[in-house]
C-alpha cells in the first residue's frame, strides 16, 4: 500500500484551479494574435491577398511562440511577414509588440526582479511565482539576464543629463543600510539626492554607496549633480553633516541652505534627559511651526534662555545649526512644510525597509542600489508632488531670486 504523501499542498493546490482565469487565458491567444495580424498588416501596407499599390512586402506563414504573461504561458503563432524597401533589399518583418527572443512580458520580468532583488534566491523565487508563471520555466540563466539589464539601465541613469530637468529645489541625505561587505554585515549610507522641478515633481537623481558620510564623499557625488546639468538651484535642503555643507557650499556658492528640522530635533532630544523630551519638544516646535520667520527668531530665543541652565548640550547643538533653520520662511508659506526637513528622501528609505524588513542583510553593495532603483523603474516608488507646488512661479520671480 502507498505511503501518504506528507508533503504540504501549495497555495495553489489550496485554493484550487480559478475559473476566471481559465476563461481569460483561453480568451488571451486569439486577441494576441489579432493583434500581431494587425501589426504585420500595417507594416505591408495591405491585407491578405489585398492587391494594392501600397503594398511592400508579404506574409509567409507563422512561427510559434510561447509568451509567459500574467495569466500564464500563452501558446502564440506569431505572422511572418518579408517587407521589401524602396532600394529593393528585403528583410524579415519584426513584431514591435513581441521583440525577438522575448519569453515573458515586462510585468513578468518586474515581478521576477523584484522578488529577486528583495532577497529571494531563484528557487524560492519561482516558488512563490507558481500562480504567475504556472509551468513557464525559469532558469538561473533568465534571472542573471534581467539582473544584468537592470544594471545596464541604472548606470545609464547615473549617467543621463539633468539639464532639461530644470530644478528648483534640491535635497541631500543619507540612508544607512545593512550590507556584507569585506566579509561581514555592516551598515552603509547611501547618498541620496532628489530634485524638485519647477512643476513641483520630485525626482531621483543619484544614489551612491560610500564606506562613510565624509566630505570627500559627499563632494564626488555634488560635483556629478553639477557636471550633470544641476544648476540654478533655489534651495538646498540637507542634514546636518558637515562635510555635506562643506561640499553644497564649495559647488553651488550663493545657493540657501535649509537644515532639516527634523535631524535637528532628533540631535536635541539625544543630548537632553528622556524626562525633559515633552518640554524640549514642544519648545522646539514653537521655532519650527512659526507663522513667520520674526516669530520663530523669537521661539529661538526663548529657547535659548530657557533651557541654558536646564539642558546646556541642547542649547549648543541648536546654535550649531544657526541660520539655517530660518531659511525655509523665505519662500512661499504652502511649501514651508516640505522645505524643512528631508522628508522626500524618508520616504524612499521607508519603502526600501519595507521591502527588506525580512532580512538581516543585503548579500553585496551592488544589490543594495539596484534594488533603490528596481523600486523606482517598476513604480513601487512614487513620489506626489511637492506641497504648495502652485507657488514655484513666485519662487521662481526676480525679486525673490535677488533677495535670496
Amino acid at each position: 500500500m502507498a505511503k501518504p504523501s506528507t508533503t504540504e499542498p501549495t497555495l495553489h493546490e489550496l485554493f484550487g484551479p480559478d475559473p476566471l482565469d481559465a476563461a481569460v487565458r483561453g480568451e488571451l491567444r486569439g486577441r494576441l494574435e489579432r493583434l500581431f495580424q494587425e501589426e504585420l498588416t500595417a507594416a505591408l501596407g495591405a491585407d491578405g491577398y489585398e492587391r494594392v499599390a501600397t503594398r511592400c512586402g508579404y506574409r509567409h506563414g507563422s512561427r510559434p511562440r510561447t509568451v509567459t504573461t500574467g495569466l500564464g504561458p500563452v501558446a502564440l503563432a506569431v505572422p511572418r511577414g518579408l517587407l521589401t524597401h524602396p532600394d529593393g533589399t528585403t528583410a524579415e518583418w519584426r513584431s514591435q509588440s513581441l521583440p525577438r527572443y522575448q519569453r515573458r512580458t515586462p510585468g513578468v520580468d518586474a515581478a521576477i526582479l523584484g522578488t529577486y532583488l528583495a532577497g529571494c534566491n531563484t528557487r524560492r523565487l519561482a516558488a512563490a511565482l507558481r500562480p504567475l508563471l504556472k509551468r513557464a520555466p525559469l532558469s538561473k540563466d533568465a534571472v542573471s539576464r534581467l539582473v544584468r539589464r537592470l544594471r545596464e539601465d541604472f548606470n545609464a541613469w547615473l549617467q543621463r543629463d539633468l539639464r532639461a530637468e530644470g530644478l528648483v529645489y534640491l535635497y541631500l541625505d543619507a540612508i544607512g543600510v545593512k550590507v556584507r561587505c569585506g566579509g561581514r554585515v555592516q551598515s552603509l549610507p547611501v547618498l541620496v539626492a532628489v530634485g524638485v522641478t519647477a512643476t513641483g515633481v520630485k525626482r531621483l537623481l543619484a544614489l551612491r554607496l560610500v564606506g562613510s558620510e565624509s566630505t570627500v564623499a559627499w563632494e564626488a557625488l555634488v560635483t556629478d549633480l553639477a557636471h550633470r546639468g544641476v544648476t540654478g538651484l533655489r534651495l538646498v535642503v540637507i542634514d546636518g553633516n558637515a562635510g555635506l555643507q562643506a561640499a553644497v557650499e564649495t559647488t553651488w556658492p550663493g545657493v540657501p541652505l535649509q537644515r532639516c528640522t527634523v535631524h535637528k530635533l532628533r540631535n536635541l532630544l539625544a543630548h537632553a534627559p528622556q524626562h525633559c523630551h515633552d518640554a524640549l519638544h514642544a519648545d522646539y516646535d514653537a521655532i519650527v511651526y512659526a507663522a513667520d520667520e520674526a516669530a520663530a527668531r523669537a521661539a529661538h530665543a526663548a529657547f535659548v534662555r530657557t533651557w541654558s541652565k536646564r539642558c546646556a548640550p541642547a542649547v549648543t547643538s541648536l546654535l550649531e545649526a544657526g541660520d539655517l533653520l530660518f531659511t525655509h520662511f523665505r519662500f512661499p508659506a504652502a511649501q514651508w512644510k516640505s522645505l524643512r526637513s528631508t522628508n522626500i528622501i524618508e520616504r524612499l528609505h521607508g519603502e526600501f525597509r519595507r521591502r527588506v524588513k525580512t532580512q538581516g542583510a543585503l548579500p553585496t553593495p551592488e544589490a543594495v542600489l539596484l534594488l533603490f532603483f528596481g523600486l523606482l523603474v517598476s513604480g513601487q516608488v512614487r513620489f506626489r508632488r511637492l506641497d504648495g507646488w502652485q507657488a514655484m512661479p513666485q519662487v521662481l520671480a526676480p525679486p525673490l531670486a535677488a533677495a535670496a
